[in-house]
């Protein structure tokens, strides 16, 4: 059984997708088998594992839309051990046409547990920078989700609406949903950064992961690359945080596994 996590938040820039892309590589070099799903018209994503989103044929839009099998559009990546569903601006229709379903929320859902990806012990889904249907089906599909969030001030007002997303999806579609808040870009020479991470860490207490991402020009750097940045630069800032904050993540899904049903 897959442990699925999203990576959501209302308010753009806030590493996102370099957290799927970085977290994805980390595991995957670590012998852990890795799917990445790209729910973002941008498709970066995609980008960032060297595929052409214009040269696609077939993407996660084809699964919300057509009812396709997700097994038709998994792709390999050059990274062992890790896959790609990708997307491109097709997406954008499914945003538009999904609301016109009846129980259109578990759509995603409903396809992973439909399909084979059980061979993955972890699938990330890499969410739009907006709170629409596409984000509302990989809320309910997941059972964690992670917060990216800078401490600066826009970027921590975002929360709010996150918090209001999480509650509608635990009343009405997915109970069990868990969150986490991520810090991500934060400069600690930065007093406003070291202000706002502390107010952070007061509001939700042991919902912030304890792994802080901080500022590293070459995770940019391997964004252009194609190429996570622990394959990139071994012995960055963000290769040794990224690995971190695997390490933490694993071992929260190993909990949640142990559990009795």
């Amino acid at each position: 059984m897959a442990y699925i996590i999203a990576f959501a938040n209302q308010k753009g820039g806030v590493a996102k997708t370099t957290s799927v892309v970085s977290l994805a590589g980390a595991l995957a070099q670590q012998g852990t088998k890795v799917l990445a799903v790209d729910l973002d018209a941008q498709a970066d994503l995609t980008l960032s594992f060297g595929v052409n989103p214009d040269q696609i044929v077939g993407t996660i839009a084809d699964v919300l839309l057509n009812n396709r099998s997700i097994n038709h559009y998994i792709r390999e990546t050059s990274i062992p051990n890790l896959d790609i569903l990708p997307a491109n601006a097709d997406i954008e229709l499914a945003e538009r046409f999904l609301p016109v379903r009846q129980n259109y929320e578990t759509v995603l859902r409903d396809a992973i547990e439909s399909s084979s990806v059980g061979m993955y012990p972890v699938i990330f889904l890499d969410c739009p920078p907006y709170l629409g249907a596409v984000t509302l089906n990989a809320l309910t599909a997941a059972e964690m989700l992670v917060i990216p969030t800078q401490p600066e001030y826009f970027s921590a007002h975002a929360l709010r609406n996150m918090m209001a997303i999480v509650r509608r999806v635990r009343n009405q579609h997915n109970p069990g949903l868990i969150y986490r808040v991520l810090i991500t870009m934060q400069d600690r020479r930065n007093r406003i950064h070291r202000n706002l991470s502390e107010q952070i860490q007061a509001a939700f207490g042991e919902g912030l992961l304890r792994t802080v991402i901080e500022v590293d020009t070459k995770l940019r750097e391997s964004s252009i690359a194609g190429t996570p940045i622990n394959f990139y630069m071994t012995k960055s800032r963000g290769t040794l945080q990224y690995t971190a904050l695997a390490q933490e993540l694993s071992q929260y899904a190993q909990k949640a596994f142990a559990q009795p049903a």
